[in-house]
């Protein structure tokens, strides 16, 4: 297949498509700038320039693909709503090039605010409510002639180069002198090694049903207080309870999502595409060591 990758040169788009290539298809990536374009080039991708603002690019990109991935997101939590809305317009782009075709748009949604202090499961739509409108958008495509699909990812998507949420958590440890953690600590995070995800990603496009909700989970939810020891352990620091009003003040934007309860499942999503989870879980990998090395 010749299938075309949004965030392509990300954390985890760039190892979707190191694990497409590998499988045997044919790369597209996505590259807004000349240094994107290198790291596209570089991973053994063809290089296609625009941009998720620019509707045009897209429309091209997914008219001349047999499939296509949409990973990208602007992540600006001081301006979230524009960033979702920009990730609806390229969505709703992606989709009508696609549309009466049969051919897969697979996007990356998420699973933090979906269900707090539930178990989530793929059977368990998106409220309404969602700041974030990736599923939506996706799967209006369902009834359009695109096998469309979406891919909950958890809160830790871990591995080497993490640049994301649990490198926050241990940036303010270093800074706070404290690896703390909210309330008792018994608040679930779900979890999975970007290699994991990238497998679930190419799986998803190869072979996903039209309308699958999809969830790429290994841990289904490690206890915050059990990342906030181990980070306290590595880093040689007290480890402490705060108060959950207090989360924002001591950790800033990530405070209220460290606070949040939502363990999930992917027991559908391993039947459904024969997927299976083989690197290592949240805790092993801050084990290994390399969350710790600076500089």
């Amino acid at each position: 297949m010749r299938i075309f990758v949004t965030g392509a040169t990300g954390f985890i788009g760039s190892a979707v498509v190191a694990e497409l290539i590998g499988a045997g298809h044919q790369v597209v990536g996505l590259a807004r700038s000349d240094s994107s374009a290198q790291s596209v080039a570089d991973a053994g991708a063809e290089v296609y320039r625009g941009s998720l603002d620019d509707p045009d690019s897209l429309r091209r990109a997914a008219e001349n693909s047999d499939g296509v991935i949409h990973l990208a997101f602007h992540h600006d939590f001081d301006d979230f709503l524009s960033g979702a809305e920009l990730d609806r317009t390229a969505i709703e782009t992606l989709g009508g090039a696609l549309a009466g075709s049969d051919r897969p748009l697979v996007v990356a949604g998420g699973i933090l605010w979906l269900s707090p202090g539930n178990t989530l499961t793929e059977e368990q739509a998106a409220p309404p409510e969602l700041p974030r409108f990736s599923e939506k958008a996706v799967l209006e495509f369902t009834d359009s002639g695109v096998r469309a699909a979406v891919v909950r990812l958890p809160p830790s998507v871990h591995g080497e180069g993490d640049h994301g949420f649990v490198p926050r958590l241990i940036e303010v440890a270093r800074e706070k002198g404290v690896s703390a953690y909210p309330g008792d600590g018994t608040n679930r995070w779900p979890a999975v090694h970007r290699l994991d995800a990238a497998a679930a990603f190419r799986r998803a496009v190869e072979s996903a049903p039209a309308g699958s909700i999809l969830q790429a989970t290994d841990d289904d939810g490690v206890p915050v207080r059990e990342i906030a020891e181990t980070i306290g352990r590595h880093l040689g620091l007290p480890v402490n309870s705060i108060a959950p009003d207090s989360a924002y003040d001591h950790f800033g934007w990530i405070g209220p999502l460290f606070s949040v309860d939502a363990p999930a499942t992917s027991t559908r999503t391993r039947e459904l595409l024969g997927w299976r989870p083989t690197h290592s879980g949240l805790l092993d990998d801050l084990d290994a060591g390399h969350y710790f090395k600076e500089g």
